[in-house]
């Protein structure tokens, strides 16, 4: 009986040995069942065949565990994109030690602030308790309707919970831990930006037409709205385009490459279309109620000079412009410190004319805007063409980022690594 049972598990898992032969003739040309049911042969080929069993089991296992982590990642990223779009619809007050660490204006009814005189505040741009601190007391009594006493005691009240003081430097390092960096779709990029964008300072990217500028501004739009174990900052992204080069399409791109909803995408992303520099200063304030109202990690203004070059004409308005362009910057600096967002601003570049000839001319590019521009900024960004779709980006200036560069590509489905 056990004999047969043997022969018919060999046949069934096809087990084509020699020792499975010696058995057989063993088993029946000498009849020795009993001893050929327990002899070395038939124990090696009993575990052989439980071993294959075994391994098979592990490995569909094995694949099928795969398969459910990847799933769960795509639905998780999915899931935060959705949640994104979801908290639109809320109404978000924050408290003073909330890790959005701003507080809104609609607190000062506690102190005896009407709602009348809240709206004015807010129709000013003084949408939280960080922007009046901020803000010198001149703006505020140039509000109509506002009284010097009732500005006074506005500053006061924003004073109590917005610390301005001395800390220590082990404070300041613990916040810079907390920062988020949002991915730019290429790792050799981040790894040269030590993570991506960095949030809560302005990002400036300069460069020629066509060498990535408002490329990397559509994929970062995109990131931005995934998981931060993800590259992203899970907030939406306000755009400013001041020459017309948003392309929805782009995003749509981007998102299939993450496998995320296209419509969830393209409603986390919020634009407005600029025509002059009046024009622009006034979409900051708007973005700033906005930002107070619901969760934003990036705002884009491609690109931030533009308008100022055709407004302001001829060396008769050059400091009528240095002068608006630097409360234009001072205002997104302060949007980046009240919100926690990166502002990431483009800007074109100028040719030097008069920088000499040959070998030693060195770089003829620089960006516009002057010392304004460059003090401003936390960290510079030059873009370059490479080979092909290739491009070369380069650290111009950054508080704590080396002089380097690093390579990426330009892809169907926004910025990624440059393959050979």
């Amino acid at each position: 009986m056990f004999h047969r049972i043997f022969l018919f598990n060999l046949r069934k898992t096809k087990l084509k040995c020699d020792f499975t032969r010696n058995y057989r003739a063993a088993a029946f040309d000498a009849g020795n069942v009993q001893h050929s049911v327990f002899s070395f042969e038939f124990i090696f080929a009993r575990l052989l065949f439980l071993f294959l069993r075994v391994r098979s089991t592990c490995l569909r296992m094995a694949q099928r565990q795969k398969e459910k982590e990847k799933q769960k990642a795509s639905a998780s990223a999915s899931a935060s994109v959705s949640a994104v779009t979801e908290e639109a619809s809320k109404s978000v007050a924050v408290e003073e030690d909330d890790v959005n660490s701003y507080t809104v204006v609609d607190k000062l009814e506690q102190f005896g602030i009407s709602a009348a005189d809240i709206r004015k505040l807010k129709e000013a741009g003084f949408c939280t308790f960080e922007a009046i601190a901020y803000a010198p007391r001149k703006e505020l009594y140039a509000i109509k309707g506002i009284s010097e006493q009732k500005a006074e005691k506005i500053f006061a009240e924003a004073a109590k919970l917005v610390p301005m003081g001395f800390t220590t430097a082990s404070e300041v390092h613990v916040k810079r831990s907390e920062i988020i960096q949002i991915g730019t779709g290429s790792r050799e990029l981040d790894r040269l930006l030590g993570g991506g964008v960095e949030t809560g300072s302005i990002t400036e990217i300069f460069g020629e037409f066509r060498t990535g500028k408002s490329q990397l501004c559509h994929t970062l739009a995109v990131m931005c709205q995934l998981p931060v174990d993800m590259g992203g900052a899970e907030g939406k992204c306000l755009w400013i385009d001041t020459e017309g080069t948003f392309r929805p399409e782009r995003l749509l791109a981007v998102a299939e490459r993450h496998k995320l909803s296209p419509q969830d995408v393209l409603d986390n992303v919020v634009y407005a279309r600029c025509y002059n520099t009046d024009h622009q200063m006034q979409l900051l304030v708007q973005a700033s109620a906005m930002m107070a109202e619901s969760r934003y990690a990036l705002l884009v203004v491609d690109s931030a000079t533009s308008l100022f070059r055709t407004d302001f004409s001829g060396r008769g308005e050059l400091a009528s412009r240095q002068m608006m362009l630097a409360k234009y910057l001072r205002m997104l600096l302060k949007l980046s410190d009240e919100f926690g967002v990166a502002v990431v601003i483009t800007n074109q570049v100028v040719s030097q004319v008069d920088a000499g000839c040959g070998m030693f001319q060195g770089e003829t590019k620089k960006p516009i805007g002057g010392n304004i521009m460059a003090h401003a900024s936390t960290t510079r960004l030059y873009l370059r063409k490479g080979r092909g779709e290739a491009r070369i980006c380069k650290i111009y200036d950054s508080p704590c980022l080396p002089e380097s560069e690093a390579m990426f590509a330009i892809t169907t489905h926004g910025i990624d690594d440059v393959t050979d």
